[in-house]
């Protein structure tokens, strides 16, 4: 897993991710204009944190917005072999809605509608270290920290995770009556009951994660035990160590 993305109204969003979090500055990527947006991208440890706000009536985003209000909105994982993905795609009959093909990142969007919960992005960077959307200078922006997975809602919760592990051909396990898809040793995806289909959770180690909630409540945001709730996403937050020690 190497990005999660919020959709959100505005760009204030973002401020509010860095304030909390202790973030870098953002890189802001002219491309995403094509989709009628603008943002704001965040790196922790080599993984990404995006904030995307629409700027035209009819962007995609606008519509989910106007659906369902802000929440987590995309996840975009990245592959070593993006041939096969595809393939794999195709032979499910899972849609490919966008596809790009650089020097240095390929990447391709699945249809929304035939995963849930959350536009899927699989992508193959070169070298395997860079992230084209994280901006040139990511790596001076990066703050100590780790995603360390998502968590997904949905009324059957395992529908949803017999779709995703078809997208990205990662398997269903269940522990403790969890739904898990575990994508390595220190990142899963979670599958919880829950109202609709949505992107609900993203899991973040952090160096101090009690000053972040402390930060949180200063602004109002009104942490909740290891979490706070910021452009309609709960983020839990624990600490680094304690998260690797585990």
């Amino acid at each position: 897993m190497r990005q999660l993305v919020i959709a959100a109204e505005s760009l204030k969003t973002a401020d509010y991710l860095r304030t909390v979090l202790g973030l870098g500055k953002p890189f802001a990527d002219p491309g995403v204009a094509e989709f009628g947006l603008e943002n704001a991208v965040f790196s922790i440890g080599n993984q990404f944190l995006e904030v995307v706000a629409p700027t035209t009536k009819d962007a995609p985003v606008r519509r989910f917005l106007d659906k369902h209000g802000e929440g987590g909105y995309m996840a975009i994982f990245q592959t070593e072999d993006l041939a096969g993905a595809r393939t794999r795609l195709d032979n499910a009959g899972i849609r490919r809605v966008w596809n790009i093909d650089l020097d240095d990142i390929a990447a391709s969007h699945v249809h929304p509608a035939d995963v849930g919960g959350a536009i899927l992005s699989l992508d193959e960077a070169h070298p395997w270290n860079s992230w084209r959307w994280g901006g040139p200078n990511w790596e001076k922006q990066s703050v100590r920290g780790h995603l360390a997975g998502a968590i997904f809602s949905a009324p059957d919760p395992r529908a949803l995770a017999s779709r995703w592990t078809a997208a990205i051909g990662k398997p269903v396990t269940t522990n403790k009556g969890q739904t898990i898809i575990q994508l390595n040793d220190s990142e899963r995806l979670i599958f919880e009951d829950g109202k609709r289909e949505a992107l609900s959770t993203f899991c973040i180690s952090l160096h101090n994660a009690m000053k972040a909630l402390e930060r949180a409540d200063r602004l109002d945001l009104h942490s909740d035990g290891d979490g706070v709730v910021i452009g309609g996403v709960r983020l839990e937050l624990n600490n680094l160590e304690t998260a690797s020690a585990g």
